[in-house]
């Protein structure tokens, strides 16, 4: 795409813009994280996406490191654009309970409309 403009006084000025358009993309994330972390009473989770402007389907489970599940987030996601508004947690497992302090593993699942899945994996710190 080229666009050539001009002003008042009739200087123009010139610009062009490759691009490529794709029928369907793979659903991928990216920057995947919590804020803050380490934490002590709550935080956020955040990622990207290549699903411009879709509602998607997030689940995150939180494990020890053990691999013992203690918090599951199920929770539909409306983007503008590329990121994501953070997804809250306070430090508790699904009865409630305020978890211990500790390195805790985190999956992030994602599912968009058409029903494609991508996942990542990363630590968060809790302190207590």
């Amino acid at each position: 795409m080229t666009l050539k403009v001009w002003d008042v006084n009739n200087n123009s000025s010139e610009t062009s813009v490759i691009f490529t358009v794709a029928e369907k993309q793979v659903i991928s994330l990216d920057h995947v994280l919590n804020y803050p972390n380490p934490f002590t009473t709550k935080t956020q989770f955040f990622f990207e996406h290549n699903q411009v402007c879709e509602s998607l389907e997030a689940q995150i489970q939180i494990f020890t490191v053990a691999g013992r599940l203690v918090k599951t987030i199920n929770q539909s996601v409306r983007t503008a654009g590329f990121r994501t508004e953070g997804i809250d947690w306070d430090g508790r497992d699904d009865f409630g309970d305020q978890i211990g302090k500790g390195v805790y593993v985190y999956k992030i699942l994602v599912k968009n409309p058409n029903g494609d899945v991508a996942e990542k994996t990363q630590k968060l710190v809790l302190l207590k």
